[in-house]
């Protein structure tokens, strides 16, 4: 009953076109499903004989062969805290339980809500082959054919035991998107290594020794011969499978994004037009579309915009080294989001961000030790004419010393660096505080629930905000946790009573109807919004996600070290504010007063630092501290405190003061 109240709903979010659409794609599926019944690897030969002649230019990925900067750990980090190297060849295991994906084709594989088996997001986590490319980039650092041998070997047994279209590896197309982009690296850290390994094979005058030695050289060149041209096939087909399955309609977000760069970065690698054509006019279409213009993706998810402008990057670059022509549109809207992405974070690491995140990315060749957020800034910062992280003094990610040159590096000292700034988004629907000390930090959600019919990634958390003092969390957003099971936790993380905003008689601002499916919502509304030279804002929205009943909240920030929040309703019915606290933060209720007062006065405590919360009301207000849950990474959960205010009030104050005893 549940699966089918979900498909009612879900096909109530298409329109005609997409069911028929959907219908067509069903066809085509069966015809391929009797194609590729039997099992048979990606990489056995060309699928589709037209494309048989294409020549992969690894010049065009412009490796930076003299990169000194880079580890040599041959493990990738799983999500959830798997152990790597107990899982490294479990490339159908569900991960949460001891029982394994089917070996099924594709099309016909449930992965959705099967608790029995495990979250399929875990699972593609392996089957990104992010391992690739780190075990070529160590091979062509090292020269040790250890890590040549142990990619030969994982390589040739997932082509063994991932047959095209069987798996649950197959059933995602931006799954294959990011593996084809990984393979591709993989395949230019090998030429790199290869033609290394050809110039010194100079085996003139050589005595026995030298012979054994060349002899060995060769085969290592046998060896990643074969292995590139096994990388080549794979990669024309998984782009030729693309240019037929990518994301369409009500499913077009972050996934279409990233699939047309896919293809669009096998069109330039490959000189083959048709792709070009196809991921541009696609990349043209939906940036525009899935972006507002004040820089804010629409997924209102930061780690989803940083995941879209991760592909985005790696396309721009190889642009840029093919000689061909940047829209202006690109960069102006780039530049935004760049602005955005900047402003929402601390001077010391600390990030403002709403919605999912599923610690997605399309690139790691350090085994995800560098924060993700710098990287994307970094990337642009070589890429636009302005800088968003200080590359001189900033602790970067690897990826980026093997993307750019020294001639990258040194270009980029002369650029003007972006410095975060408070300001309102009203496009977006998002704000960010940054107090003239730099010590705070505050983020105010007042835009919409998220990106079209279905706003996947979004979470019921309207008017609700965060705050950081000297980039420590204090007030903070919940997480994610986890996807495709333990439906009640991915429902709980999403539901507004555990988002620092306003629930009323117990109910959510918007209806979830499925893991990532929406129904009816809460419509936020920016009222007015002022921000000063100072740093004092005052910031005024409301949202309708209540029946005969509306919240209006407003922020005043002193820019300094206080911010007042005020809520106010038309009805009389039960209000319920939560307050969400990080988990060091320690709470202390000065008030000595009765269950229900006007006025309470708490300490919260962190370390040496101290913030004061008055909150007050000419109403009773039941106060009372409670044990939630939050999620400090994907597949992980931890408990934390939160304080819950009961009210019937028309208007509550709280008012927070850092620095107060």
């Amino acid at each position: 009953m549940p699966y089918l109240s979900w498909r009612i709903h879900r096909l109530k979010a298409m329109n005609i076109p997409e069911i028929l659409w959907r219908m067509s794609q069903k066809l085509r599926e069966r015809r391929e499903e009797k194609t590729y019944l039997a099992p048979r690897p990606v990489t056995d030969e060309i699928f589709n004989s037209t494309l048989n002649s294409l020549v992969f230019d690894h010049h065009l990925l412009s490796i930076n062969y003299e990169n000194q900067h880079f580890s040599l750990g041959n493990a990738i980090t799983l999500l959830g805290g798997y152990d790597y190297e107990t899982n490294k060849r479990n490339w159908h295991g569900g991960f949460q339980t001891e029982n394994s994906w089917e070996r099924t084709f594709a099309y016909r594989l449930n992965y959705k809500q099967r608790d029995d088996i495990g979250d399929a997001r875990t699972n593609w986590e392996l089957n990104r082959h992010h391992q690739f490319p780190l075990l070529a980039k160590n091979y062509l650092a090292t020269g040790d054919e250890a890590h040549l041998i142990e990619l030969a070997d994982l390589f040739i047994d997932w082509n063994k035991e991932c047959p095209f279209l069987h798996g649950i590896m197959w059933t995602s197309p931006m799954e294959t998107a990011i593996r084809l982009i990984n393979w591709s690296y993989t395949y230019g850290f090998l030429a790199l290594a290869d033609t290394a390994e050809k110039e010194g094979n100079n085996t003139d005058g050589e005595n026995e020794t030298d012979k054994d030695s060349s002899n060995v050289k060769n085969n290592l060149h046998t060896m990643i011969y074969s292995l590139r041209e096994s990388l080549r096939i794979g990669i024309i087909n998984m782009t030729d499978y693309l240019t037929n399955h990518y994301s369409r309609y009500s499913s077009a977000n972050n996934h279409l994004i990233v699939e047309a760069a896919a293809i669009a970065h096998s069109g330039i690698i490959f000189a083959y037009q048709p792709w070009v054509s196809l991921g541009m006019k696609l990349l043209d279409r939906e940036l525009p579309r899935q972006n507002y213009p004040d820089g804010i993706n629409k997924e209102m998810s930061l780690h989803y915009q940083g995941f879209s402008m991760e592909a985005m990057a790696l396309i721009v670059r190889l642009m840029f080294n093919k000689g061909m022509e940047i829209p202006p549109c690109w960069i102006s809207l780039f530049a935004k989001m760049c602005e955005y992405f900047a402003d929402c974070r601390g001077y010391g690491g600390a990030v403002v961000e709403f919605g999912d995140n599923d610690e997605g990315k399309i690139l790691d060749f350090c085994s995800g030790s560098s924060d993700y957020y710098t990287y994307i800034l970094a990337m642009y910062s070589f890429l636009l004419p302005t800088a968003y992280v200080d590359i001189k003094s900033t602790d970067i990610s690897e990826n980026i010393y093997w993307l750019f040159s020294q001639e990258d590096f040194a270009a980029s000292k002369d650029k003007p660096c972006y410095e975060a700034k408070s300001a309102c988004r009203p496009d977006g629907g998002v704000t960010v505080l940054h107090g003239q000390d730099s010590r705070i930090l505050i983020g105010i959600d007042h835009g919409e629930l998220g990106f079209g019919k279905i706003a996947a990634h979004g979470h019921a958390d309207a008017l609700s905000f965060q705050m950081f003092i000297d980039d420590k969390p204090i007030l903070i957003d919940p997480g994610t946790y986890i996807y495709h099971i333990d439906i009640a936790s991915r429902n709980e993380f999403r539901r507004t009573k555990n988002h620092n905003t306003v629930t009323i008689s117990g109910s959510d601002q918007s209806v979830m109807q499925g893991a990532f499916l929406w129904g009816k919502r809460a419509n936020c509304q920016l009222i007015s919004h002022q921000i000063d030279a100072n740093g004092k804002a005052r910031i005024v929205a409301e949202h309708d996600g209540y029946a005969q009943e509306r919240h209006r909240r407003k922020f005043d920030f002193d820019g300094n070290s206080e911010l007042c929040v005020i809520d106010e309703f038309l009805t009389d019915r039960e209000k319920e504010i939560n307050f969400i606290l990080a988990p060091d933060v320690e709470l202390h209720i000065h008030s000595e007063e009765a269950k229900t007062a006007l006025k309470y006065k708490m300490k919260l405590t962190l370390g040496s630092d101290k913030i004061m919360m008055l909150v007050e009301s000419d109403t009773p207000l039941c106060l009372k501290p409670k044990t939630v849950y939050y999620s400090p990474r994907y597949g992980e959960k931890c408990e934390t405190k939160a304080l819950s205010i009961k009210t019937k009030a028309r208007r509550v104050a709280t008012v927070i003061t850092r620095g107060s005893s």
